[in-house]
């Protein structure tokens, strides 16, 4: 028997090890179970992303939801994750599933649960399910028929990707965008926002937005290490403004200037609080995951705007944005959510609302940023992946547990934050952070100072540091 657990955005596995037809039936089983639970008719929104497999454990997840006499809303084709989340909240469904493993590597797919508000369903929802899955599946999945289904009225397909679309064109000012006579560059990673920019923005520079359910070897993360191609594409082309890519269920945002270079999200997370609040007038809290810059609350404070910190995992800021005021919600790994739309990250809806702040203002990006460096000053903010064996992370992070690291090279630590990993502050202006990732094999190290060079430096002497010290320990 696997153990199926779900981490902090998902169940995800390996494809044909552990995300296999019969578990994938086992994890469908426990949410029809809490489904039966929890709502007297339930309903459904189902899809999948651009991954290998998608549509057959998309069809055995619907299989084993009508078995049970679950109304499912069957998405054709790939969607994204926010497509999904939409489709929920319109059709005012119980919950969403879409097969993706977001931006993990290709060899990997998942199993994402989405809440009728149109977000990710509430953690304390995720372990009742957890709790409710079989030890093996007892289904026979091959005798199941979704015409059979359709038939009885349990089954229905959706058209999500036209109902996002127009979603879009009701709430942003297309023709101010089509008209400004800005390029647009597009990067899919084969991932399922391809067809959305295609229908919108049709004059849009595209790259990678084809069929590739591996994508072509790469993890379809959007950053600045795995869009090289896109980066050089711009400073080639020398006729686009600003370049967006989206990961593989395009829910996450990469952001490229005219000049090639990689914008974070921390620095997207400043131009939409700013936007929204002097452009568009709007208000509301701000909640960031723990992993971001200082540089958003200073932002808040100049504004008047409250800011609160979360865990890591987007589901802790959804969980705010229903039930509060939110004006943005966002993560440092592109995850970003705003007002007036659904408390779900969307590499698309982000992107858009950045394009019509330069067709509105007339500002290229690096000038919006340089509006943005005279409230909160100048600053560079990377991230480094430590891929390291289980046992070696683990010690790495007990380590952080026992306030082993008083200085990382030169860098004397003054503070240590711990809410969700280990932020240790140098001053006010550099940081690092230590937070072992809930995914993958991987430990995430982020730091930020005044210019890259000086970020990079930090990186450097912690990974020196760290390795260091987990030798003399074992």
């Amino acid at each position: 028997m696997t153990k199926i657990k779900f981490g902090t955005d998902g169940w995800r596995a390996i494809i044909a090890k552990d995300f296999t037809v019969d578990n994938v039936a086992r994890v469908a089983e426990a949410t029809a179970q809490w489904l039966l639970k929890n709502y007297a008719q339930p309903s459904v929104v189902l899809g999948h992303d651009s991954r290998f497999g998608g549509e057959l454990f998309a069809e055995t997840t619907g299989k084993v939801l009508c078995n049970h006499g679950i109304k499912v809303y069957l998405a054709k084709g790939l969607v994204s994750t926010p497509m999904i989340s939409l489709g929920t909240l319109r059709k005012q469904a119980d919950i969403g599933i879409i097969i993706t493993a977001s931006h993990n590597p290709p060899s990997y797919n998942g199993f994402k649960i989405k809440g009728f508000y149109g977000g990710p369903l509430l953690p304390e929802k995720i372990e009742e399910i957890e709790t409710l899955i079989p030890e093996k599946n007892l289904i026979d999945i091959d005798k199941l028929n979704l015409k059979d289904f359709k038939d009885q009225g349990l089954l229905e397909n959706i058209d999500l990707e036209t109902m996002y679309c127009n979603h879009v064109e009701d709430n942003f000012d297309l023709e101010t965008i089509r008209k400004s006579g800005l390029r647009l560059g597009y990067d899919a990673m084969y991932g399922a926002g391809q067809n959305v920019i295609k229908r919108l923005l049709p004059e849009t520079t595209m790259l990678h937005c084809d069929d590739n359910p591996s994508f072509h070897g790469q993890a379809p993360e959007p950053i600045h290490k795995n869009l090289q191609e896109f980066s050089t594409l711009i400073k080639t082309s020398k006729n686009i403004d600003c370049g967006l890519a989206t990961d593989g269920d395009a829910d996450r945002i990469g952001l490229y200037d005219s000049e090639g270079n990689f914008i974070d999200s921390n620095h997207i997370i400043l131009l939409l609080i700013k936007y929204l609040y002097e452009q568009k007038g709007m208000r509301g809290k701000v909640v960031t995951a723990f992993s971001v810059s200082p540089k958003i609350g200073k932002m808040c404070k100049y504004l008047g705007l409250e800011q609160e910190v979360t865990k890591i995992g987007f589901k802790y800021i959804a969980s705010i944005m229903i039930s509060e005021d939110v004006l943005l919600g966002g993560e440092e790994s592109g995850g970003i959510a705003i007002k007036g739309h659904i408390p779900e990250r969307d590499g698309i809806w982000i992107g858009l609302t950045i394009l019509e702040y330069m067709a509105k203002s007339g500002k290229s990006l690096q000038e919006l940023i340089k509006d943005v460096y005279a409230i909160v000053g100048p600053f560079a903010f990377e991230r480094s992946d430590l891929h390291l064996e289980e046992e070696l992370k683990n010690e790495i992070v007990e380590n952080c547990k026992n306030n082993v690291y008083k200085n990382f090279g030169d860098y004397k630590v003054l503070k240590v934050e711990t809410t969700d990993g280990f932020k240790y502050f140098f001053n006010d202006d550099e940081w690092l952070m230590i937070r072992a990732s809930g995914t993958e094999p991987v430990l995430r190290n982020y730091a930020e100072s005044s210019t890259s060079e000086k970020t990079f430096a930090i990186l450097k002497a912690a990974e020196k540091t760290l390795l260091k010290k987990v030798a003399e320990v074992i």
